[in-house]
């Protein structure tokens, strides 16, 4: 492949990345706004108690973002490819926990007799990190596909537009789960 193509395919990569992560800005922005107007619209609402396991999976998911941006710059260095799949690896793995320790918070709540249905508060939690979940296992399947093809030989300095893309929308997903946490702590309670 040209220089040229790589370059245009790379630009192409992320425009789709970018144009993707303005269409997540905007749902989180919506469903920000109808939680401030839901909250404010009755005395219905009852806030959801934070599991300090939350904190937890909050630390999972930023030494995983901080692994991945480790393995993306070994990447680019053109260091020892053994590095890079160790990294990319570590902050895979940390993904898959981050979403186990989401569950467990999930059945913790429910435990506690907090449902989806329980009150206003309670749906905007569930439904919030659930959503924040689900964009989280389609980046962390993609972390896996390239996991994968990392161990096949199938990446190096040449191909790491994935990895590049892959990497800043991790680090997306970490900033939004600040963004959600703070929201549910300033405005659901």
């Amino acid at each position: 492949m040209n220089l040229a193509m790589a370059g245009s395919q790379r630009r192409a990569s992320f425009t789709g990345l970018y144009a993707f992560l303005i269409s997540v800005i905007m749902f989180f922005g919506a469903f920000t706004s109808a939680m401030v107007v839901r909250r404010g619209a009755s005395d219905d609402w009852k806030g959801v108690p934070a599991p300090s396991l939350l904190w937890v999976n909050t630390g999972v998911l930023a030494v995983s973002s901080v692994l991945a941006e480790k393995a993306r710059r070994v990447l680019r260095a053109g260091d020892r490819r053994k590095h890079f799949n160790l990294w990319w690896t570590g902050a895979t793995l940390l993904g898959a926990l981050f979403v186990v320790g989401q569950i467990i918070v999930w059945r913790y709540l429910h435990r506690h007799g907090v449902y989806l249905n329980s009150n206003p508060g309670s749906a905007f939690f569930f439904v919030g990190t659930i959503a924040h979940a689900v964009h989280l296992g389609g980046g962390w399947l993609a972390m896996l596909y390239l996991n994968f093809r990392a161990y096949r030989l199938e990446l190096g300095p040449g191909r790491r537009t994935a990895v590049d893309v892959a990497t800043i929308y991790w680090h997306f997903l970490g900033v939004l789960w600040l963004y959600l946490l703070w929201l549910f702590r300033f405005w659901g309670n």
